[in-house]
């Protein structure tokens, strides 16, 4: 946004941190907090707090500095009603899990590390942070996000002190920080209509498990060496150990297959052509197969039993079963991609495809955050400063979105339709 359209929802803007702010007690701090995403909205290659002082008319580059990286504020009560402000606007068909990483010099910023760096395409110095989004097929925002600890942190106390890493963070896997975003938001009266991830989380089983235990349905991509039993195949029975009431897992006579090995088993004939969205170029479509399957390993095999079974005391588990879906792109030699999801028997491929492509719209955003609001821009190197900075362009995103959906006429100068907001298309 140029300056004269920061200028022109000055008013909208005003309201908006009145509300979103309201949890931060001190006037001063609320006019920062103002004056900080006018900063990140406003256009300019750089959103270091040096940067935007500069640029602003009222900007103040100490007051700024101190308001993210010392002030006491709350970010979480911040988040917690930016949530409640934007899941009935978007109205999302699913919950996105996905992480970004940052690009980071030096060793002394709160969590760098060398680890895979995906903004680079390689294992470079970084912070990764994972994120949840709400998202639909034409809008989304982050509703939380958990910095990852790498594992050389966990007993650095020279650098956790430097940073003010709080004692009880502690190195957590991305799956795991997953799970707890989802349980705060739970906390919260947040439910996802299901989660959405792509490999790096949906292969891992735990992940799984973990989401049916929590009673949320998911479609996750996975990998192609993940193992599931075809539906039809049948365990035997074997020997019972134990007391009553102890069973065993199921055997069966054959090992569980790859996803991959399952899906060439399904010949070309099963594939049919499906449209999943209208992208800039045309309409996006590929060629789609879904099968239910059980899948195989010791973090996903419960053996479902019936009441009647039990009852008698006799064996007839079972694993549980769910939809492979298989994606098998006319130019491709063999099947690319595949994704596993808990939803019902009687769920339409093309729903199912839908859904396992929204995670377009979550590259959409860290597209936004990053180089239109300087999500990767904070040169500050403390625990408090980073959730601070990211709280702040989380609120920026979510309001130049709700100006993007609020119903209006559209004019050559209106901040949803200019290039320079987020108004552009994926």
């Amino acid at each position: 946004m140029d300056a004269y359209e920061v200028n022109r929802v000055r008013a909208k803007l005003a309201l908006y941190v009145a509300d979103v702010f309201a949890s931060v007690r001190r006037k001063d701090q609320r006019a920062k907090g103002d004056c900080y995403l006018r900063g990140l909205m406003l256009d300019g290659r750089r959103k270091s707090i040096q940067a935007m002082a500069a640029r602003l008319p009222d900007g103040n580059e100490q007051n700024l500095q101190q308001f993210v990286n010392q002030s006491t504020w709350d970010p979480v009560s911040v988040q917690h009603r930016i949530c409640e402000r934007m899941l009935p606007l978007i109205a999302p068909t699913a919950w996105v899990i996905d992480d970004v990483s940052l690009p980071k010099d030096g060793r002394m910023s709160v969590a760098v590390a060398p680890q895979y760096c995906g903004a680079l395409g390689k294992r470079a110095n970084c912070q990764v942070a994972v994120s949840v989004h709400a998202a639909s097929d034409t809008a989304s925002c982050p509703l939380q996000w958990r910095l990852f600890l790498p594992q050389e942190w966990e007993a650095d106390n020279d650098r956790r002190t430097a940073a003010r890493v709080p004692t009880e963070v502690t190195h957590r896997e991305k799956w795991r920080l997953a799970l707890e975003m989802l349980d705060t938001l739970a906390d919260w009266g947040m439910s996802p209509p299901l989660v959405v991830a792509d490999a790096a989380y949906g292969t891992n089983a735990h992940l799984r498990a973990a989401l049916t235990d929590r009673g949320i349905d998911y479609v996750l991509a996975v990998r192609a060496d993940v193992t599931a039993h075809p539906f039809d195949a049948e365990p035997t029975a074997p020997d019972r150990k134990g007391s009553v009431g102890c069973w065993p897992q199921p055997r069966y006579r054959h090992p569980a297959p790859a996803v991959a090995a399952l899906a060439a088993g399904l010949g070309q004939e099963a594939f049919t052509s499906l449209t999943w969205r209208q992208g800039s170029r045309g309409e996006l479509h590929s060629r789609f197969a879904a099968v239910r399957v059980r899948p195989a390993g010791n973090a996903v095999e419960r053996p479902i039993r019936t009441a009647a079974s039990a009852a008698q005391g006799w064996w007839d588990a079972i694993l549980p079963d769910c939809w492979l879906l298989v994606e098998w792109p006319e130019e491709a030699g063999t099947p690319t991609d595949y994704w596993l999801s808990s939803l019902p028997a009687d769920t339409p491929t093309a729903d199912l495809v839908r859904l396992a492509k929204v995670r377009w719209r979550i590259e959409h955003d860290y597209r936004e955050l990053k180089h239109g609001l300087g999500l990767d821009h904070f040169e500050g190197r403390s625990w408090p400063g980073w959730h601070h900075h990211v709280t702040l362009v989380t609120a920026a995103h979510a309001f130049l979105t709700e100006q993007r959906l609020a119903p209006k006429a559209p004019g050559p100068h209106s901040p949803s339709t200019r290039p320079s907001t987020l108004s552009r298309t994926s």
